[in-house]
């Protein structure tokens, strides 16, 4: 069947008659075709016609004209027998228009003059035989018909990193960032304030700013983002299974970088405090009304607590550390710190056996005994916060991949190689030693290369360009500047749609004059006042605190939510920092807190971060609609 290079050449004349041509594709000479038969990878040799496709090489490229096969029955293809496997190629921007055949793509590097492997005839003959027993299987959905090159669990640095890294291989990779399970997407330096020993920032930064900085790296290199909580996996089928919240996937490679997540203390009234003068985050709820100018304490000894304790003098009077041990494990600058902070009280060899509190269900001290002498006493603190540890995001996959008796995964010679073959691990999910941001982003990397060997031996590297996508990004933020604004496709919006647009953007009250009663976002307490008083709308009031890291991430969720309620709802954001009366006289323990108002009356009040469904569904009550009326997520 094979030509020269410079004639086409043709599987039989039955086929030649009784094909119509239907697309072409002209590839550079340093690219290759593959198909995909029963996940079976079929290399297509540039100089062979075959099922459908013509093939033609010159100096100016490869040629691939796809043919429709006609012909019910061919002895040279067999194309009646083949069924086309669903895949995202369109979205990823590759070719793939079956016509009584598998997709084609363009993968790879390769020189005009290099030896492509041609197809043999048996295998053709195999795969095809074997597609009708695939059947159901491999047609259950656009969804599970494709299979990722690479799906990452998890955020954070490891995470993001490992994204950075797979992106700039050109693996596209797919990240499932979490949401609820876990802790935040972005991991724990959401709720850290200044990261002072990250290389590249001087001057220090917030965790929440380095996150999302991150994030955006890995988005420039083509990461696909789902803010979704991964449910279940299968690591002992292959592909794997990957089952999040909304979307089941399947990958020949997983990074799993889930972290871990701080822990509890576990006292007799834990969950009666619980935000009502309990917390596990210093940065989300220090600034809250009920803990300014009052006497505060934090329990543990590492880095997390004297961090938190250093924090929070900014808000309290004054600052119990409590330490379970003689000495605290922080570092020997953080202790210096604290030791040398007027509004700081360690107490040794302290443990905390249970908290008190008053008629209306907030805390009011904590009961202590000391651990050597065995004294007990109460101390009068209004705020308790933790800082003892962290167990690790490992109960989703657990008894698939080797652990040890706290749950962090083992991992092989140091590396990033789990007991599972194709399955990875990065950072804290098995860092039980240094737990820095700095090495767990290393370990993101490792990872990530390690991942692109591993599918490089097993012949499973699908490579997509990425370039042209960091380039059109790199174009579009100079071309945007420190605006910003998010623009998809190649269409530019009308002046029209522009102001209309307009009228939904946040109204950032400076000043009286100012207020719009027409725009839909609005922040500050006169428009609070303005909009309870005067607004027929349902109202949504956002509390937020200016370093919350989960309030970066709620934002973006609730203008999603609000787009698709137009004029109906009115929101306000509430700096609890700057407005701290407003959010003291609306109950606010904590950021970031949602209350939904209708005809003055408060309805709902949702703390922390939610799925937008149960945004929604709060507001299509309140708006008298049926629950459920905008999407899913």
């Amino acid at each position: 069947r094979n030509r020269s290079s410079s004639l086409r050449g043709r599987v039989c004349d039955e086929t030649r008659r009784r094909s119509t041509r239907r697309d072409a594709k002209t590839l550079h000479p340093r690219e290759w075709c593959e198909t995909f038969v029963n996940n079976s990878r079929v290399v297509l040799n540039p100089s062979v016609f075959w099922d459908g496709y013509a093939v033609e090489q010159s100096s100016s490229g490869v040629k691939i004209e796809q043919m429709a096969a006609m012909a019910s029955t061919s002895a040279c293809s067999g194309s009646a027998a083949w069924t086309s496997r669903p895949s995202h190629a369109a979205a990823r921007g590759v070719s793939s228009r079956p016509v009584g055949g598998p997709p084609l793509r363009s993968r790879g590097t390769i020189t005009s003059t290099s030896t492509i492997r041609p197809i043999s005839p048996t295998v053709v003959s195999a795969a095809a035989a074997n597609v009708s027993a695939a059947g159901a299987t491999s047609s259950s959905g656009d969804d599970e018909g494709d299979v990722e090159s690479l799906v990452i669990i998890g955020s954070g640095p490891a995470g993001y990193t490992a994204a950075i890294y797979a992106g700039r291989a050109n693996l596209r990779p797919m990240m499932f960032e979490g949401f609820q399970a876990g802790g935040v997407p972005g991991g724990q330096l959401m709720t850290t304030t200044e990261v002072e020993n990250f290389p590249g920032f001087p001057e220090g930064v917030t965790g929440p700013d380095l996150m999302d900085r991150m994030r955006k790296q890995s988005e420039r290199w083509g990461a696909v983002m789902h803010t979704e909580d991964v449910e279940t996996v299968d690591f002992s089928v292959r592909p794997f299974v990957i089952r999040s919240t909304d979307r089941t996937v399947r990958a020949h490679a997983v990074i799993l970088a889930t972290g871990a997540v701080a822990k509890r203390l576990g006292i007799p009234s834990e969950e009666a405090y619980w935000s009502r003068g309990i917390s596990a985050c210093a940065i989300c709820d220090g600034p809250s009304p009920i803990f300014k100018g009052a006497e505060l304490a934090v329990v543990g000894g590492g880095d997390t607590a004297t961090e938190e304790a250093l924090y929070l003098t900014k808000y309290g009077r004054h600052v119990h550390l409590l330490v379970r041990g003689e000495h605290m494990r922080a570092s020997k600058e953080m202790q210096s710190r604290v030791l040398s902070n007027h509004q700081i009280t360690v107490h040794y060899n302290t443990d905390c056996m249970d908290a008190v509190g008053n008629s209306k269900g907030f805390m009011t001290g904590l009961r202590l005994r000391n651990r050597v002498s065995g004294e007990e006493r109460e101390l009068a603190v209004k705020g308790l916060f933790y800082g003892i540890g962290h167990t690790p995001n490992s109960a989703f996959f657990a008894g698939q991949v080797e652990t040890d008796a706290e749950g962090y995964v083992v991992t092989k010679d140091g590396g990033a190689h789990t007991s599972v073959e194709g399955v990875f691990s990065a950072g804290d999910l098995h860092d039980k030693e240094w737990r820095q941001a700095i090495t767990a982003a290393g370990s993101g990397c490792a990872a990530a290369l390690s991942a692109e060997r591993y599918l490089g031996s097993k012949g499973l590297l699908q490579e997509l360009d990425n370039s042209k996508k960091a380039a059109a990004a790199d174009s579009k933020m100079a071309a945007m500047g420190e605006a910003g604004a998010a623009m998809e496709g190649a269409a530019a919006v009308s002046a029209a749609a522009s102001a209309a647009a307009a009228s939904t953007k946040a109204a950032y009250d400076a000043d009286p004059g100012s207020f719009d009663l027409g725009a839909v976002r609005h922040r500050g307490q006169f428009a609070l006042r303005k909009l309870y008083h005067e607004s027929a709308r349902v109202l949504m009031v956002m509390y937020s605190g200016p370093s919350c890291g989960p309030c970066k991430r709620l934002k973006p969720m609730l203008d999603k939510v609000l787009d698709e309620y137009g004029q109906d709802v009115h929101f306000v954001e509430i700096d609890i920092e700057a407005d701290p009366e407003i959010a003291e006289a609306a109950g606010v323990m904590g950021t970031p807190c949602v209350q939904v108002f209708k005809n003055k009356e408060r309805v709902q009040v949702l703390n922390g971060v939610k799925m937008k469904k149960e945004y929604r569904e709060v507001l299509d009550k309140a708006l008298g609609k049926e629950a459920g009326g905008g999407g899913v997520g």
